[in-house]
């Protein structure tokens, strides 16, 4: 029988990279993490970890059963907050992913809709990309997220989305009334490989490849190179209301991304989820009108 407790030990230092951290966000010693992976490993008969240099690294075991692990603790906290918040939503848990801009945009209303309301609950939110914030929530590790995406049609994944709002797209640039292909030989201003898929599709779309000379995903950096002519850029609505530098002029391009509020599992959600769900549409009624 696995233990509850060291699973949970091992699914932090899968997250944290090292005992220490672990025990810190465990509110452990180090001793104590250190025991509890032992016994785990004397449970399963398989070595979960390795020494490197002063620190350690899960063995290709351990990382099995870490994924695992953060699986089912992830269920555990869910089915733990939603009994809770049968009681009457006195007590219970909201943990909400969303990338930056709809932290900043988005949430902050309806976090204080919700504290209104519900003072006891708790709201639990972390700053992450559309693509692990879906595979946080099939893993439990989250109740609810706000994504983005750049097609018309959500996949069927067994994911639930709602559509909440689009989020027009701009190109930056040190004058107004530009298109794309005005820029098809300035040098462009990039998030990492990982991010900057949209903005190459865009300006293919646009019949040209951008020769990217800058990668960064801060918005603040991307503006500052923009106002002091080293390149252009793209850049979401939404992330144009948190900030937007002196000498950068926007001009909207034909492109929007769609702003999806997604669940996992079938309906009804959890109340506490709900309760989060209807504070978040109460302040959307509310923008539009």
């Amino acid at each position: 029988m696995l233990d509850l407790v060291r699973l949970r030990v091992l699914a932090a230092v899968a997250a944290h990279g090292s005992v220490t951290a672990a025990a810190q966000a465990l509110h452990y010693t180090q001793p104590t993490v250190s025991h509890h992976l032992a016994r785990l490993e004397a449970a399963t008969g398989a070595r979960l970890v390795q020494k490197v240099g002063r620190g350690i690294r899960l063995t290709p075991e351990g990382e099995v059963l870490a994924r695992r692990a953060a699986e089912i603790i992830g269920r555990v906290d869910a089915a733990d907050a939603e009994l809770a918040a049968l009681i009457g939503l006195e007590v219970g848990r909201v943990r909400l992913g969303a990338f930056t801009s709809a932290l900043t945009v988005l949430v902050p209303p309806a976090a204080a809709e919700l504290r209104r309301e519900h003072p006891n609950l708790e709201l639990e939110l972390t700053d992450v990309h559309p693509v692990v914030a879906q595979r946080q929530l099939r893993e439990g590790i989250l109740d609810l997220a706000i994504i983005f995406r750049y097609d018309d049609e959500p996949p069927s994944d067994g994911i639930r989305y709602t559509y909440l709002l689009d989020d027009p797209v701009y190109l930056l640039s040190r004058r107004t009334g530009e298109t794309l292909t005005d820029h098809r030989e300035s040098a462009w201003i990039a998030g990492c490989v990982h991010c900057r898929q949209e903005l190459v599709d865009l300006c293919a779309q646009a019949g040209f490849t951008p020769r990217i000379a800058y990668t960064s995903d801060d918005i603040m950096v991307k503006q500052a190179f923009v106002a002091h002519g080293l390149g252009v850029t793209v850049m979401p609505g939404m992330a144009l209301r948190t900030h937007l530098a002196e000498g950068v002029k926007t001009t909207k391009v034909s492109a929007a991304r769609r702003i999806y509020l997604a669940t996992y599992g079938e309906p009804p959600d959890p109340p506490a989820t709900a309760a989060f769900v209807t504070a978040l549409e109460r302040q959307r009624a509310g923008r539009r009108r």
